[in-house]
C-alpha cells in the first residue's frame, strides 16, 4: 500500500474517525469517566496509544525499549489524568506522536523496507520492516480511536467539534 494511504489512515481519513477530533474537545472530567461494562476511559485509551506509538517509534530509531511484562503497564492506573494540565500534555503528545509517525510514512521505499530490530519474541512472529511497524501502529490507533468514538457516543458527546459521521 502507499504511504499516502498510511498517512490518511493515521489522520482518520475515509472510513476512519479523525483521532485528533475525537480527543481535542474532551474535558478532563469526561476523559476520565468510565462506562459500566467497558474497561477503559477515553484518557486511558489515549495514554495507551501514546505508550505504544512511543515504544514503536523508539524501536524505529534503533533504540531497545524494554517490553512491558503485561499489557496493563501500557495503561495508567487511574481512569483519568490528575488535572487539566496533565490531560493537555497527553493530548499534545498524541498529536506529536501521530505527526512523527506520519513523517516516517513519507520516507523513501528503501527506508520503509529497512528491518526494525525485534525487542520481544512476539515481534519475530510478524513482518519487521519499518513499513510493517507503521501499518501496525495505524491499525492499533484506528481500533482504539473507534473505541473512543463509541464512548463519546455513549456519553452523548458526539460528534466532536472537529466533525464526525453522525449516521
Amino acid at each position: 500500500m502507499s504511504s499516502r494511504a498510511l498517512t490518511e489512515l493515521l489522520h482518520g481519513k475515509g472510513a476512519h474517525a479523525d483521532p485528533f477530533a475525537c480527543v481535542e474537545d474532551i474535558s478532563t472530567e469526561l476523559a476520565g469517566r468510565q462506562l459500566d461494562g467497558f474497561p477503559h476511559s477515553i484518557a486511558q485509551l489515549l495514554f495507551h496509544m501514546n505508550y505504544w506509538m512511543d515504544y514503536d517509534l523508539r524501536r524505529a530509531r534503533g533504540e531497545k525499549p524494554p517490553y512491558p511484562e503485561h499489557n496493563s503497564e501500557s495503561f495508567p492506573a487511574a481512569a483519568g489524568p490528575a488535572n487539566d494540565a496533565e490531560w493537555h500534555e497527553w493530548q499534545e503528545r498524541f498529536v506529536a506522536l501521530i505527526n512523527e509517525t506520519a513523517a516516517l510514512a513519507d520516507s523513501s521505499q528503501t527506508e520503509l523496507d529497512r528491518q526494525v530490530e525485534a525487542t520481544h519474541p512476539s515481534h519475530q512472529q510478524r513482518a519487521d520492516t519499518l513499513e510493517a511497524l507503521l501499518w501496525q501502529l495505524a491499525a492499533h490507533n484506528s481500533y482504539h480511536t473507534g473505541q473512543i468514538a463509541m464512548i463519546r457516543r455513549m456519553l452523548s458527546a458526539w460528534p466532536p467539534r472537529g466533525g464526525g459521521d453522525t449516521w
